[in-house]
């Protein structure tokens, strides 16, 4: 009823804030930047109506057209339309992401059917598809360039694999599944939110933390003292709370505990229970499979990617499987007999593992991650990853000032060519909030594409992450594996930066899934490299750069726990490509079925999978379904790509830097695999990743 309440009273306001809406009218900004700190709740709704209705009327006058069918009046007008609903999207979806509430939630409930049915008007107008067909069947006497075919290959292919070709009754009813689809994702992803928002973790009694390193207290007691407990640390179903707690607290009651909490997100029977949802999720996918005339919704799916199909993903799962559980069991039993010291008799369990293992890291490589998190003070890791990109391929940063943005945590850098050409804006957001999806991410807020005009728009980025927030007494201090996840997702950002093509659907890291995390990973090759760490890791009370001892125990642990990271990471895949291959719409036990896959694929039970069901947002709202395996699919080409600078001898290698800029610089503008073998000169070699990961010499 309240929200019933708000959305009518948005209504009410629509024709009072039309003219003065920043989503609406030019904004004077910085490098044509959203608006973000003039942009009010009450803007969105009244913005996305005006956009959809002028994107309804471009796609019209488009569709009938007086005039035969061009490239020009038909493909590229295509491309080029919707560019206020581009604007509009931007500003919400990533604040939202970012930093919404309960009344953005209630607005993307409200706009998520209007969307959807935007979408399959453009793909099921039978007029406009007639158009796109007649001038794709007449393609190769059109004198097209390479980045035009390509554009106007894979707009045919985007109406084919849509709908196009359907007739009415089941165009129909691929309509009510996209809406149905898009309400399903948007209460999964809002589920999570509101469940790891709802868990609190209380503790009185500091004897309880023993262990626990005094940076993760100091951050605990912060957050109960802004939850208005002085008295209590506060923990969270959060990484950045639960992650020290599972390293280093003795207290294994409070690990479970907090584990626990995260990996039964959305499996509680209660409001936020997502199971329901995964269910009518599933259902609804396969119907439209099925449709299409696939078996199943894999299927469907690969058929835009490199690997294509089911068949493709699963033979390559299985061949990096069988290396990472054998692995994994070996660790496991090490971990064991480091346990039977302190618990004789008792099992290693999944709340165990992070604990024993790094107390195995200190024991084998006298390496603690507490001793290295001195030297990883966020800002410095940030300029670490910049002047990488500076070395790679001559990008210069500039910290902008006083510039628009929806929190004021957001930082804002103008990236340009050594010469002072505008490459485009990046933003970041790197700290937890009570409105922000876990996880790290990047994204768009505005496109790069080139204008009727020639004008080359150039792109407005975002880099996004739930890292630890400063406290009163330290920097922000980060892990191993948030410096990993730092520059991995600076290197998609890259992708978007560096984007040089004309057309924004094939702008950045619009590529196929199994290819666009080749730049991220990529980037990740070089954060714990010697020459890389010692222009980033310097102490933050000191300044003192990390000595050469710590850098050669980080070298040397480097292959530590890959049996666990690759056997977490691969048992995900796994079960996203069981939930694709089902063929049947009856409904089914989420819990039953997840426990049948992990038995199948002879998971351990001393590790629990990355992703439980019931909160994998990659599968069920962010656009991974039946593509979570790419993680590891672009594992096996970053992996070879870094091989290629370091057969030369020089890890920034200007030639091969150069190549590597071109890959990232033509985005989707050519068919992934031809632009990693232009770039390699050969196809990837599967044994870099399989040597990296310390499975085979």
């Amino acid at each position: 009823m309240k929200k019933l309440l708000f959305l009518s009273m948005m209504l009410v306001s629509l024709m009072a804030c039309k003219n003065d809406n920043p989503l609406l009218v030019e904004q004077n900004t910085p490098f044509g930047v959203p608006a973000f700190d003039q942009v009010k709740i009450e803007h969105y709704l009244p913005a996305f109506e005006k956009a959809i209705a002028e994107n309804e009327a471009e796609i019209a006058a488009i569709a009938n057209n007086p005039e035969a069918p061009t490239f020009a009046n038909t493909i590229e007008a295509l491309d080029r339309s919707g560019e206020l609903l581009n604007k509009v999207v931007g500003v919400f979806f990533n604040v939202i992401e970012a930093d919404g509430n309960d009344e953005m939630n209630a607005i993307a409930e409200e706009i998520s059917p209007k969307l959807s049915a935007l979408s399959d008007g453009i793909i099921l107008n039978d007029a406009l598809f007639q158009r796109v067909k007649a001038v794709y069947d007449e393609r190769e006497t059109l004198g097209l360039n390479d980045e035009q075919m390509r554009l106007l290959e894979e707009t045919f292919k985007s109406f084919a694999n849509n709908g196009a070709n359907l007739p009415e009754d089941k165009k129909a009813r691929l309509k009510e599944i996209n809406q149905e689809l898009g309400l399903l994702s948007l209460q999964f992803g809002n589920n999570v939110v509101a469940e790891t928002n709802a868990y609190q973790l209380f503790i009185t009694d500091e004897a309880q933390l023993k262990g626990l390193p005094e940076s993760a207290k100091a951050a605990a007691k912060e957050e109960a003292i802004a939850a208005g407990r002085e008295d209590a640390w506060l923990f969270s179903p959060k990484r950045t709370s639960f992650t020290p707690v599972l390293q280093y607290c003795e207290n294994r009651e409070l690990r479970k505990e907090l584990l626990m909490a995260y990996t039964t997100r959305g499996n509680h029977d209660n409001e936020y229970d997502n199971k329901d949802i995964i269910v009518k999720t599933m259902q609804l996918r396969v119907e439209k499979a099925q449709l299409f005339g696939y078996t199943n919704p894999a299927d469907y799916i690969l058929a835009d990617c490199m690997a294509h199909d089911a068949k493709t993903v699963d033979a390559f799962l299985e061949s990096v499987w069988g290396p990472s559980l054998a692995a994994a069991k070996r660790e496991a039993a090490e971990l064991q007999k480091m346990m039977d010291q302190d618990l004789p008799g008792e099992k290693l369990q999944p709340w165990d593992w992070w604990y024993y293992a790094e107390k195995l890291r200190v024991a084998k490589y006298d390496l603690n991650e507490e001793e290295l998190k001195p030297y990883f003070e966020l800002s410095n890791v940030r300029k670490g990853a910049f002047d990488l990109a500076t070395k790679l391929f001559g990008l210069q940063f500039e910290k902008l000032e006083n510039m628009p943005v929806y929190n004021p945590e957001v930082e804002v850098f103008k990236v340009t060519y050594a010469d002072g050409g505008l490459v485009g804006i990046l933003y970041t957001d790197y700290f937890p909030r009570a409105g922000k999806r876990p996880g790290a991410w990047m994204n768009n807020i505005c496109n790069q594409y080139v204008d009727a005009n020639g004008v080359d728009h150039r792109p407005v980025i975002i880099n996004v992450g739930n890292f630890n927030k400063p406290t009163a007494g330290n920097p922000s201090l980060l892990s191993m594996d948030d410096v990993s996840t730092l520059f991995h997702e600076f290197g998609h950002a890259l992708h978007g930066l560096m984007s040089k093509a004309t057309y924004q659907s094939l702008a950045g890291t619009n590529t196929p899934r199994d290819f666009v995390e080749l730049p991220s990973q990529f980037m990740e090759n070089y954060c714990y490299h010697p020459e890389v760490l010692k222009t980033y890791a310097f102490h933050y009370q000191t300044g003192e750069v990390i000595p050469e001892e710590l850098i050669a125990k980080i070298n040397k642990a480097g292959t530590f726990n890959q049996g666990f990271v690759q056997t977490e990471l691969l048992s995900s895949s796994i079960l996203d490509m069981d939930y694709h291959k089902m063929t049947s719409t009856e409904a089914f036990d989420v819990n039953a079925f997840e426990a049948e896959s992990m038995k199948n694929m002879k998971m351990i039970p001393e590790i629990i999978t990355r992703y439980r069901s019931t909160f994998y947002n990659h599968i069920f709202t962010t656009g991974y379904a039946a593509g979570y395996y790419s993680y590891t699919w672009a594992a096996v080409l970053d992996a070879d790509a870094f091989a290629a600078f370091v057969e030369t001898g020089d890890i920034f290698n200007a030639e091969m830097a150069k190549k590597f800029a071109r890959l990232l610089e033509q985005g989707g503008t050519r068919d992934a695999a031809l632009l990693y073998q232009e770039f390699r000169g050969k196809d990837a070699d599967p044994t870099h990743h399989m040597k990296r990961c310390g499975f085979i010499k």
